[in-house]
């Protein structure tokens, strides 16, 4: 993610390197097929006006990359926000893949303890490592994911002050004071988002593409300045899953494995009713 001045970089999540500035406003994501098919998809979509436009891909160095607009480029020195949306960010192919072909990982199980160091079984101690999905679905009962069908990511405000620790951010009560601090208790800017969150539901419901995918790991960003400009769109699809023909989801369903149920829908409710219950009566 990059802020108005295109020699100035700014990622507040993610993974660092998957990202570098294209001309003209764009910006360079390192190349995923699942996710150009995603963007092609989305450009012939109800949901065009509410993710970044999509151009192609174009090399730079020795990689690939899909070139889509820089979301941040009409802002002045931007705040922005990533939340995770859904009751899970694994697909169900990651569980079985897992069971067929479990492969321990060192670093998860760091992670791991690092939060809480009671949370391996015996079995994880003892190997000093922990299953990704296990990893995933632990980390997911600490979070709003579980509770709100979305956590909060990261945010980063416009003064460069950066909050990423929000692990163990699981209650409603917790999510607000942190929307609060991202937008320095500014009610006009939550009135901006509240109202983009509700049309990008309305058409979500609407949507053939949204109808036909399994939507996980994918995020909401919030952008706004000190202009009271905001905006939201989708991104991040490399994890989003075509379904097989006539298969379709409702996004609000509890998942089940097998359903591919995503809790898409059912945590931008929840996001919704926690804002709209932030601003006053009016």
């Amino acid at each position: 993610m990059t802020p108005k001045k295109p020699q100035q970089w700014l990622q507040v999540v993610g993974h660092a390197g998957s990202f570098h500035i294209g001309d003209y406003g764009t910006l360079l994501k390192r190349f995923c097929e699942g996710e150009q098919q995603c963007y092609l998809r989305l450009m012939e979509d109800s949901l065009r006006p509410f993710v970044p436009a999509y151009y192609g891909v174009v090399q730079h160095g020795e990689h690939d990359y899909n070139m889509m607009d820089n979301l941040l480029i009409n802002f002045n020195s931007p705040a922005i926000m990533d939340c995770k949306m859904g009751s899970r960010t694994y697909l169900e192919e990651e569980l079985l893949m897992a069971r067929e072909r479990p492969q321990p990982r060192h670093d998860m199980y760091e992670k791991m303890v690092a939060v809480d160091p009671e949370a391996p079984t015996v079995q994880e101690r003892a190997q000093q490592a922990v299953l990704k999905t296990r990893y995933m679905q632990w980390r997911e009962t600490l979070s709003s994911t579980t509770t709100l069908g979305f956590r909060i990511e990261g945010f980063r405000k416009s003064n460069a002050e950066c909050h990423t620790n929000f692990k163990r951010t699981k209650s409603r009560e917790q999510v607000v004071e942190a929307f609060f601090d991202f937008v320095e208790s500014n009610t006009s800017i939550l009135w901006g988002y509240l109202t983009r969150l509700k049309q990008l539901r309305q058409v979500l419901e609407e949507s053939k593409f949204f109808r036909t995918h399994e939507v996980v790991g994918s995020s909401l960003l919030f952008v706004h300045d000190d202009t009271g400009k905001t905006g939201v769109w989708m991104i991040d699809f490399g994890k989003t899953m075509t379904l097989p023909r006539h298969f379709t989801l409702d996004h609000r369903t509890p998942w089940a494995e097998g359903n591919r149920e995503d809790g898409y829908l059912w945590g931008l409710d929840n996001l919704i009713n926690v804002l709209a219950n932030m601003l006053p009566l009016t």
